[in-house]
């Protein structure tokens, strides 16, 4: 298996470089267009994170990439545990079950993050988004009593989680270049991927060590007893305070707005 993965990542590796170009053949955007006739260059890299950082707008869409890739990494690396909760033990079962949550990342950021870049509803779909996340997340860490452990219940949450929440990385990547512009395009993603990476790295541990950790909802009412895992709850709660921060986000998409004014 992971002789597989490694040969596949060699002849990827090895056709992305043999293949990889300075500059695309066209600018992909008109603004674009525009920065290269004038012949501008980018500052260094820190001036350019700085001034972002300024940047009205910039922190919210950069605070949405942080919480999507943390819950994508975190039930990633956990894979296994999650899907035990819902009595997949199975091998391959799982690795199924991970893919299948990769592959619902991969077709919400097509239709989702297509339908975001022909109408610019940043917004309400990362809000949508963020708010499925909650109700798909919660699945993956709760068990009703009653019911016990329910495989299809846990794989549909999965990959309800992946489709919703792997979106809103492409969709706020987008939109922190669009209020940023003219700024480098390059620097804004880089700088959310380092964030992202760098909180994800802080909330590994600290899920790990919640998920040991068990909360009965309701004891008394046997129908509706149950308990929730630690992880879960910190998923939630990074969720919803990233809701909460994003839903205040009223900054003008410049680079937007640059583009209309040339057509």
């Amino acid at each position: 298996y992971f002789l597989l993965i490694s040969v596949a990542c060699t002849i990827c590796c090895v056709g992305t470089f043999l293949q990889f170009q300075a500059l695309p053949p066209v600018p992909p955007s008109t603004s674009e267009l525009e920065k290269l006739i004038r012949g501008e260059t980018e500052p260094p890299f820190l001036v350019s994170a700085k001034k972002f950082f300024k940047t009205p707008g910039f922190a919210r869409p950069l605070t949405a990439f942080i919480c999507s890739i943390a819950i994508t990494n975190i039930v990633g690396a956990f894979i296994d545990e999650v899907m035990a909760r819902g009595g997949i033990t199975k091998r391959s079962s799982v690795a199924l079950a991970g893919s299948g949550f990769e592959l619902a990342i991969l077709l919400g950021g097509i239709i989702l993050g297509g339908y975001v870049d022909k109408t610019k509803a940043y917004k309400s779909v990362t809000l949508m988004c963020i708010a499925f996340s909650i109700v798909f997340v919660i699945p993956l860490g709760l068990t009703e009593h009653a019911l016990g452990a329910n495989p299809t219940l846990i794989v549909l949450s999965l990959l309800g989680l992946g489709f919703f929440t792997g979106p809103i990385q492409p969709i706020n990547a987008e939109l922190a270049v669009d209020v940023t512009y003219p700024g480098d395009e390059t620097a804004v993603e880089s700088v959310q991927q380092i964030g992202g990476n760098l909180v994800s790295a802080i909330l590994v541990p600290l899920a790990e060590r919640a998920a040991r950790e068990d909360y009965e909802l309701l004891p008394d009412i046997p129908i509706l007893a149950s308990d929730i895992r630690g992880d879960v709850i910190l998923l939630m709660f990074v969720a919803i305070i990233t809701y909460i921060f994003f839903s205040g986000f009223d900054a003008p998409l410049r680079r937007t707005i640059a583009d209309r004014e040339d057509k």
